[in-house]
């Protein structure tokens, strides 16, 4: 892989993605020996440049840097010269200024990676760039589905709820498309795109949706990025658009259940299907770190071996 950003899963070929995805189950067999350590980024510093509140991410990346030997910093926005009205522009240039050889950037504007990495000589990683694209977020999806389903290649994977505010579902709907994954957007109209993007499949009926499905990805209501109602109460939308037991039974007897996080219990997902058998919600939280690892590996030039 020649690769010094990853900002999109636009950025990676089918090979490439097989190579996180096989890297990741090197560093997966790692994460399980005693010492968890590995020398391979070893010397290289990691800025964390979270913009947005973020648990999952910002933990995966910070755990996954010092598996790979890393120096990192953690970069706090409340406590930094932002609150004093410091420009993105000037922040990212001081950071240069340090020698870093990584930064990892979430925010709530898109773009803001993109910028980033064309105003800074570092590899940077897109932790999430408001309703744009999370890429990592859709390796580690991708890894927890091969673990559990052995190929891509005619799964039928259902994208369920506030489609038009994630940056998770633009990003697996990407990848897995390129896998060879059949794609379909569910939920109701005012969360959908007006048109199906090419190769996607909508539903305006939950029951409908998860008919013969082999993976159902359930997103969380983005509250935060509206600016009017998209539904009449929470109450509401768990009625219509809620994956419980009985809905669940529609799909495949096989089906895998995931979820980016956080989860709104009683909202997008019930409990019982939440800690239910069909949930791999965890291990995608497991997968996370190694699926990291492999990223950070491969933007360093991949040149150690496990």
């Amino acid at each position: 892989m020649n690769l010094k950003h990853l900002i999109s899963m636009r950025d990676l070929s089918r090979a490439d993605i097989h190579q996180i995805l096989d890297t990741a189950s090197s560093f997966k067999d790692v994460l399980k020996r005693d010492i968890k350590k590995v020398p391979a980024l070893r010397g290289k510093t990691v800025v964390n440049l979270f913009y947005e509140p973020s648990t999952r991410t910002r933990t995966s990346f910070e755990i996954a840097e010092k598996r790979l030997s890393t120096d990192v910093v953690n970069f706090a926005v409340s406590s930094s010269s932002v609150t004093k009205g410091e420009s993105l522009f000037d922040t990212i240039k001081n950071i240069e200024a340090y020698g870093v050889d990584f930064v990892v950037v979430r925010h709530a504007s898109s773009g803001v990676p993109n910028f980033i990495a064309e105003h800074m000589d570092v590899s940077v990683i897109n932790a999430g760039d408001g309703m744009n694209e999370h890429p990592t977020q859709a390796l580690l999806d991708a890894f927890t589905i091969r673990d559990h389903k052995g190929s891509f290649e005619g799964l039928e994977v259902a994208i369920v709820g506030d489609i038009i505010h994630s940056r998770v579902a633009r990003s697996d709907m990407i990848g897995l498309l390129m896998l060879g994954s059949q794609v379909r957007f569910v939920g109701p109209p005012t969360l959908l795109p007006p048109q199906p993007p090419p190769g996607v499949r909508m539903y305006y009926s939950l029951e409908e949706g998860l008919t013969g499905v082999d993976v159902i990805i359930m997103l969380r209501i983005q509250m935060e990025r509206m600016n009017k109602s998209f539904f009449p109460t929470t109450a509401d939308y768990f009625s219509h658009w809620g994956l419980t037991k009985e809905r669940l039974a529609r799909a495949r007897k096989d089906a895998i259940v995931m979820h980016p996080g956080p989860m709104n219990r009683g909202i997008e997902i019930s409990s019982d299907v939440a800690d239910g058998p069909q949930n791999v919600i965890l291990q995608q939280v497991t997968n996370g770190l190694a699926v990291r690892m492999s990223v950070l590996y491969h933007l360093s030039g991949g040149e150690y071996h496990a």
